[in-house]
């Protein structure tokens, strides 16, 4: 038995909306960074569910970073703003456009090709490509099911490791511009 992502992809993305929904109307800046990494984290659950853990694992060391930076910048904000709220002609507008964005969304989820069938996968579109070449020899060639991750990991290693170690040294350079302990006043 094959498990079906498409379910639990719609609820993560309709946490998504929500989360997004509370970031937009929530009143201190605290709540709205927290909110909007709950919907970075349900976006790196759905690169995971859909077969795509290099995206997700890029996903989080993104988010992490910006989740660092931002609780960085809210802590330490001075807040001289009036609390203002904005008008029932600006909160219905934005209802409107969320409500477009989840037809447009619905109409574009039908519209695409079931997840685990490539478009290259396709004898009669990926014939003769190298797309075709790589995904019919992929498992053979690495032993990988996940051809993308097969092509990353066995053929494009070095470049990876490349792309790992400059994501971890931003990571470090982060940190080390942002942290208090160890810095002299001049």
């Amino acid at each position: 038995m094959v498990f079906d992502p498409t379910v639990a992809v719609y609820a993560l993305i309709a946490f998504m909306f929500l989360g997004s929904i509370i970031a937009i109307e929530a009143r201190d800046l605290l709540s709205t960074v927290i909110s909007v990494s709950a919907v970075g984290a349900a976006l790196s659950v759905i690169a995971l569910l859909v077969g795509a853990p290099d995206i997700s694992i890029t996903q989080v060391v993104v988010e992490v970073l910006c989740l660092i930076v931002l609780i960085r910048v809210v802590v330490t904000r001075q807040d001289e703003t009036v609390d203002a709220h904005p008008s029932d002609a600006a909160t219905a507008m934005g209802l409107a456009f969320a409500a477009f964005l989840v037809v447009v969304c619905a109409v574009g989820f039908v519209g695409l090709r079931p997840f685990g069938q490539p478009l290259l996968a396709d004898a009669k579109v990926g014939a003769g490509t190298m797309g075709a070449q790589y995904l019919e020899q992929s498992f053979a060639s690495t032993g990988s099911p996940n051809a993308v991750m097969g092509v990353l990991l066995d053929f494009r290693a070095y470049d990876t490791l490349g792309e790992a170690t400059v994501i971890f040294a931003a990571v470090i350079g982060t940190y080390v511009l942002l942290r208090k302990v160890g810095r002299k006043n001049a």
